[in-house]
């Protein structure tokens, strides 16, 4: 299991263990962190699993593909160095204790 924190907008922290293999979106879901919707429910077809990964980390996660830069355009407020779709990080033992940053809102 891979501690991932998800840190609302608020400021609020959400520490869950994520079992490797899931997303860090599945994660969130899973463990009713509010803030990251899902729609589209991992197929990476939306943008409302949005998240900023921490500045510690944005080094640390497996690089962006074509698709998931695509949909980020849809994101609220972007950042080009830290958006990631959480849908698209797969958990690894490597993650653990990965922080994510949720925007104000999902659209």
């Amino acid at each position: 299991m891979a501690k991932i924190t998800y840190v609302e907008h608020t400021g609020k922290r959400h520490e869950v263990e994520v079992a490797p293999g899931l997303s860090v979106m599945e994660g969130a879901r899973d463990n009713g962190v509010p803030g990251i919707e899902a729609d589209c429910g991992g197929a990476c077809a939306c943008s409302t699993c949005h998240v900023y990964v921490d500045a510690a980390w944005a080094d640390r996660v497996p690089a962006k593909d074509a698709m998931e830069e695509d949909m980020l355009d849809f994101a609220w407020q972007p950042d080009p160095a830290r958006s990631r779709l959480t849908c698209q990080i797969k958990v690894t033992p490597a993650l653990d204790g990965l922080v994510v940053h949720l925007p104000e809102r999902q659209i």
